[in-house]
């Protein structure tokens, strides 16, 4: 069996974007912007900090283009810096992981479930989303790298210099929190 190299289909936009051009830079926001916006706003928890997160991510991303060597994808490179940018964003909030004793006031739903299968998938996907983004910020992050963004335990306690132990405690009470808080909700 032959072993093939890894090719980005981004590396002609990419190679562009080192010497300048503004509208490859242009097309790679086009391209990108959205999924690093989503991936940032699932960590931060803040609508307008994730929006600050994607600008200096896009920008710190195309200073230090020279850095990105191609072993992967453009996209993942760049949603490391996203990650780091976002969970640096907490950090600055002083974030500590928090333990199952903490308190957290619940958001008040006063919307119910529309009638028709596509309108209440809609409906309980805007739920769940609203009770991500209530956990504690700890969680939240925890949560969210691994289900949502694929990192392994191993890999998220050692982006957030805690134990993979932690990560995985983190991500437990995370889970029974959601649920506590799906069910409140009424899903």
């Amino acid at each position: 069996m032959e072993a093939f190299a890894y090719t980005d289909i981004n590396a002609p936009l990419v190679e562009r974007c080192r010497l300048g051009d503004r509208r490859a830079q242009a097309e790679i926001y086009k391209r990108y912007a959205k999924a690093m916006f989503n991936a940032s706003l699932r960590i931060t928890g803040d609508y307008a900090e994730a929006e600050d997160v994607l600008q200096e991510s896009f920008l710190s991303a195309f200073r230090e283009l020279h850095s990105y060597k191609g072993d992967s994808s453009f996209g993942s490179w760049l949603k490391r810096i996203v990650i780091n940018k976002s969970i640096n964003c907490l950090r600055n909030r002083r974030l500590q992981l928090v333990s199952l004793a903490d308190q957290h006031e619940s958001i008040d739903f006063e919307d119910h479930a529309p009638d028709g299968d596509s309108e209440d998938h809609a409906w309980r996907a805007d739920v769940v989303r609203r009770c991500v983004q209530d956990l504690p910020d700890g969680y939240r992050v925890v949560l969210s790298l691994y289900l949502l963004e694929g990192y392994d335990h191993a890999e998220i306690a050692s982006i957030l210099n805690i134990t993979e132990s932690t990560s995985k405690s983190q991500y437990s009470r995370a889970r029974k929190k959601l649920l506590e808080l799906a069910r409140q909700h009424g899903l």
